[in-house]
């Protein structure tokens, strides 16, 4: 059983950064390809990124500010978060998924990143 946890959350002002990690355990992170999403207070959870077979995809919404990265050696998916807007307030989830055909079927329990304006 593969288990996603998220870490690196928290409070920054707007125009700040910060770097969102998710470990992944039970199976080695090659075996998927990853994602990150994120749900706002009263909205429905939304897109942000991930890693597919020909390269990395973005919502227009942080396109440019956020980059995916990961480092299968450590296990480990990373969102980079530059220049934060009081908009990307949130819960991040990362999200696995074996095939970039495939929907999203394991979740990580999530991590609160709140931009105050």
């Amino acid at each position: 059983q593969v288990r996603l946890v998220e870490s690196g959350g928290g409070l920054v002002q707007a125009g700040g950064s910060l770097r969102l990690s998710c470990v992944v355990s039970g199976r080695s992170l090659s075996s998927y390809f990853m994602g990150w999403f994120r749900q706002a207070p009263g909205k429905e959870r939304e897109f942000v990124a991930a890693n597919n077979w020909n390269g990395n995809t973005y919502s227009d919404s942080v396109k440019g500010r956020f980059t995916i990265s990961r480092d299968n050696a450590k296990n480990t998916v990373y969102l980079q978060m530059n220049s934060l807007k009081p908009e990307d307030t949130a819960v991040y989830y990362c999200a696995a998924r074996e095939s970039y055909k495939d929907p999203f079927r394991n979740w990580g329990q999530g991590t609160q990143v709140t931009v105050s304006s």
